[in-house]
Parts: C-alpha cells; structure tokens; sequence
C-alpha cells in the first residue's frame, strides 16, 4: 500500500530529515552525482528545506509505504513560487521576458528505485499542477542538469526522463538555462552545473 499526502504542518516538520535523507541518497545517483555526504551537506538539505516550508504557496508531497521495516518515506515532491525560489533559477526566466510572478517552480521529484513505475511520479506532478492552478500560476516550470552524452559516470542502461515530462506536456525552451553550484562525487569542491528548464502552460 502506498499513501500519498501534502505534508503541512507538524506532519511536514516530522518528514524534514527524511526528505533530507532521500533527496541526498536519490540524486547521488547520475545524473546529479550530488555529494550531499558529511555535515556540510546536512546543514545545507536542512536550510533548502526549511525554505520550501516557509514559503505561502509552497507544497511538499510524500509517498509512504511499508518497505519491510514499517511505513517510511520513499518518495517526495516540492513546488514553491519562482519569486520565493533561488534568484539564479529566476534570472533566465526574467532574461526572456518571462514574468517569474506567473510562473510555479518544481522542485524536484524524488523517488527510490524500487518504486518506480507504480505511477508515483505521474501523482506528484498531478498536485503540482493542481497546487499551481489553484493558487492562479499560469506556467509550470522545472529543470534537469545537462551531462554529456558520453559523461564518464552515465550508466550503460540509463534511461532519461525526457518522454516522461513530454508525456505530461512539458517542453524544454531554448536558452532557458541556469547554473547552479554543487560538489559532484569524487569531486574536491562545488562546480557549476547547467540547468534546463522545461515548461507547461496552465490551462
């Protein structure tokens, strides 16, 4: 059985170090490689997500379900207003004449291996999109790290997610690029990472 719910309140500060947890162990894998390891990482994870939950008009959705050990969270979703967002994710939005008021950020979807293709994903953009129309946003936006095709830690069977986001009617717009700074694994410091955005336009 799995239970998907908006986290809010003390139901959502129960949840933070769990959501810490799966957002470092998710995307060290490729294509992120991010190294959220140590107390470095820790502190940051903490500060990222306590902004989502104090920011009016943010959603944090959790799946839960029982893996073996009890009921746990296996996967999440956060969305928040591109003006309460990172000011480097906004600059290309304002660079093309996009007002960034109008506009509903993702965060990022998270989810553990072994739940996947149980149609998780589909529901976290679906209370999204739904958050995003309610609260009167007429564009819903993300974006995915740009590897090389050939990028030495890609995995022979990697899959990219791109048909999955065209399935749900989004579209990467050219140029619609941010950088965004991290310390990839194996790596000594934080490097620069482009960042492509895809869109969606609210019906």
């Amino acid at each position: 059985m799995i239970r998907i719910e908006d986290l809010t309140g003390a139901a959502l500060g129960a949840a933070l170090d769990s959501l810490a947890d799966l957002r470092i162990t998710v995307f060290r894998d490729f294509p992120y490689l991010y190294d959220g390891s140590g107390a470095a990482g820790r502190a940051y994870e903490q500060d990222y997500l306590t902004a989502y939950a104090q920011s009016p008009g943010a959603l944090i959705v959790g799946a839960f379900a029982d893996d073996g050990g009890g009921e746990r969270l296996i996967g999440a979703a956060t969305a928040a207003p591109m003006v309460d967002h990172a000011p480097e994710f906004a600059a290309p939005f304002r660079a093309q004449g996009i007002a960034i008021d109008q506009v509903y950020y993702f965060g990022e979807s998270v989810l553990l291996p072994r739940w996947r293709g149980h149609g998780i994903g589909h529901a976290f953009f679906d209370r999204r999109e739904a958050k995003a129309r309610a609260e009167g946003f007429t564009i819903a936006a993300f974006c995915a790290v740009i590897r090389p095709p050939d990028h030495p830690a890609r995995p022979a069977d990697y899959s990219p997610l791109d048909p999955f986001w065209r399935k749900r009617d989004f579209a990467p717009v050219e140029g619609l690029i941010a950088h965004y700074d991290w310390k990839d694994v194996g790596e000594a410091a934080n490097s620069a990472h482009p960042m492509q955005f895809w869109l969606k336009h609210l019906d």
